[in-house]
């Protein structure tokens, strides 16, 4: 089995090797340099950019390839597409040292900029910078793993660096819309119960939301703050809220389940800091 190569490029010095041992067997595949790390931050979408070959190896160097039972035995399926994506995603990827050293500083660096763009510092509410993430990072000894991706790592930098430094997820800014629907439910059974006593009293009108006030008992709980909030014609609320980034499923959660799918959340914003919003 001979490995196409591009026709500007010499056979196997430009091949790069993937390796990954399943159920005591070592399966390899061959793909092009520097693009399996593209594959897996998500960069290259196209698998023909980066393999070299869509076969299952035991040893690409000697163009050996895999057994049908092995295959089966291991992955129980002889479909090599399939066992590729496995190994493409889980396998190591066989470099040089230098070549390993350098892709280690580069997604070291990924990191440190993924943290510094999600997070603040809890005291001023500024971001941080690439240079004190770094640093933060060296100082904890954090170990760089070569097979996930900088975004993986990233929370999990997060989650060491708390205490460490002053360090928190920065707020999102989303945009909550609740359908006209949940108000008047709400609003008909209050205003029944209450008609006798005010139909002859006059009082300031409510605030848009009042009349959306049982479900949001339920979002405030994880809110941090409200920006702003209108009604329209229809009788929607639309609301701008400032949340911390976990617990935005649980937010589309509430809303999803409370609106029967009728309402919506967005995103505008991932990272909210300090002059763009006060965050109390």
């Amino acid at each position: 089995m001979s490995i196409q190569t591009p026709v500007n490029q010499k056979r196997l010095t430009n091949v790069s090797i993937v390796r990954y041992k399943r159920g005591g067997t070592r399966y390899e595949i061959a793909c092009y340099p520097n693009k399996v790390q593209s594959w897996r931050k998500g960069i290259e979408k196209d698998l023909g950019e980066v393999l070299q070959a869509d076969r299952v190896f035991t040893n690409v160097s000697k163009g050996v390839l895999a057994k049908k039972e092995d295959l089966i035995k291991s992955f129980e399926t002889d479909d090599e597409k399939k066992i590729v994506l496995i190994i493409l995603e889980k396998g190591e990827v066989q470099v040089s040292e230098k070549e390993r050293q350098l892709l280690l500083e580069s997604t070291f660096k990924d990191i440190a900029t993924i943290v510094a763009e999600k997070c603040v510092n809890p005291d001023t509410k500024r971001p941080l910078t690439v240079s004190i993430v770094e640093r933060a990072m060296k100082d904890i000894h954090y170990n760089v793993h070569p097979t996930k991706s900088a975004k993986q790592q990233a929370l999990d930098v997060i989650r060491q660096l708390q205490g460490k430094i002053p360090i928190q997820r920065a707020w999102m800014r989303l945009r909550i819309n609740l359908p006209a629907s949940l108000a008047s439910s709400a609003s008909s059974s209050s205003s029944s119960s209450s008609s006798s006593s005010s139909s002859s009293s006059s009082s300031a009108p409510p605030p848009p939301s009042s009349a959306f006030k049982h479900v949001l008992d339920k979002l405030q709980t994880h809110l941090g703050s409200t920006e702003s909030e209108e009604l329209s014609e229809g009788g929607e609320l639309s609301m701008v809220v400032l949340a911390d980034p976990g617990t935005f499923r649980m937010l589309d959660d509430i809303v999803k389940t409370e609106s029967k799918g009728k309402g919506s959340i967005e995103v505008i914003s991932l990272s909210v800091t300090e002059g763009e919003a006060k965050i109390e």
